[in-house]
């Protein structure tokens, strides 16, 4: 697969600010290195800038890791998790940036929770929602529409029917392992992977969302019905923080102008190629997911 002109050719007098400004909300205690796989994703997936906003009692940690991420301290809970107090910190940040990937490593602490909430209900930005954040929509999914949806049921419980009626906000990707997919939508995994085109495609549509089913065969959905069965990856990358590369590829992709259905379709190709490519000097077995990033610069070789 060819990646779009839009990602390989760059103008001599290029600025890094027409790359995209990625805010990643993410990070807690004894979870620091999800947010810095992800913010270590989107800048070699050609991210211009990427700022890090973080509990502020791990500022040290991170900002001795990656040095060309910027970090944003921000207010925290007692357990050194993002607290909803952040808020009104997150708010100013908001004009300076184009995107915000929310999730990799944020804890499932109730004010963090509720912070995500918040954010997802009322920020007009494009999203990419993971891990963590997907967490907080459990019980929630209404607030992915900018009104309370219809109580009619789509095939599984927890799909809405979708009307015009409904103004909604801006673009969303969501990114789903089948584990999260059964949180989200309180029904079985066997129902979820029997029916993994189905339950996405319908997601997708009553959520006004991108859907990213990962799993084997990773699935692309979006809300106008396309749907994108990716070839690439390896059972290797079944490893920690894989995830978090992927979720700063498709930030850095939406950063870059892709529409939202583009930007996670050719990240889930680059991020399965990477992992290919890693393969074959560490194996599948002792693949971790720092590879898949160090990955990333020849899987772009190869699809130029």
């Amino acid at each position: 697969m060819r990646l779009p002109a839009r990602l390989l050719r760059r103008k001599l007098n290029s600025h890094k600010a027409e790359f995209g400004h990625i805010l990643i909300l993410a990070g807690s205690l004894g979870f620091t290195g999800a947010a810095l796989l992800c913010a270590r994703a989107a800048l070699r997936a050609g991210a211009g800038l990427v700022t890090l906003g973080i509990p502020s009692g791990l500022i040290n940690v991170y900002s001795r890791r990656v040095v060309e991420v910027m970090t944003l301290p921000l207010a925290q809970t007692p357990k050194k998790t993002l607290s909803l107090n952040a808020y009104s910190q997150i708010k100013k940040i908001l004009p300076k940036i184009d995107v915000l990937v929310l999730g990799p490593g944020l804890s499932q602490n109730k004010s963090t929770q509720e912070l995500i909430r918040k954010i997802i209900r009322t920020v007009d930005k494009p999203m990419v929602i993971d891990a963590d954040a997907l967490n907080a929509l459990v019980g929630h999914l209404d607030i992915l529409l900018a009104t309370r949806p219809s109580t009619s049921l789509g095939m599984v419980r927890g799909m809405v029917s979708l009307s015009n009626r409904y103004s909604l906000l801006a673009t969303r990707i969501l990114t789903p392992h089948p584990g999260e997919m059964v949180r989200l939508l309180g029904v079985s995994i066997k129902k979820i992977q029997q029916n993994r085109k189905t339950v996405a495609k319908r997601f997708a549509r009553d959520y006004n969302t991108v859907l990213v089913l990962k799993g084997h065969r990773t699935l692309v959905a979006s809300p106008k019905g396309e749907i994108y069965v990716n070839s690439t990856g390896n059972p290797g990358m079944a490893t920690a923080g894989s995830g978090d590369v992927l979720t700063g590829i498709i930030g850095a992709f939406l950063g870059q102008g892709l529409d939202a259905f583009s930007a996670a379709k050719f990240a889930v190709y680059l991020h399965g190629l990477a992992g290919d490519l890693a393969t074959k000097e560490k194996t599948q077995l002792g693949l971790i997911a720092s590879d898949i990033i160090d990955r990333i610069p020849e899987a772009i070789k190869k699809c130029s």
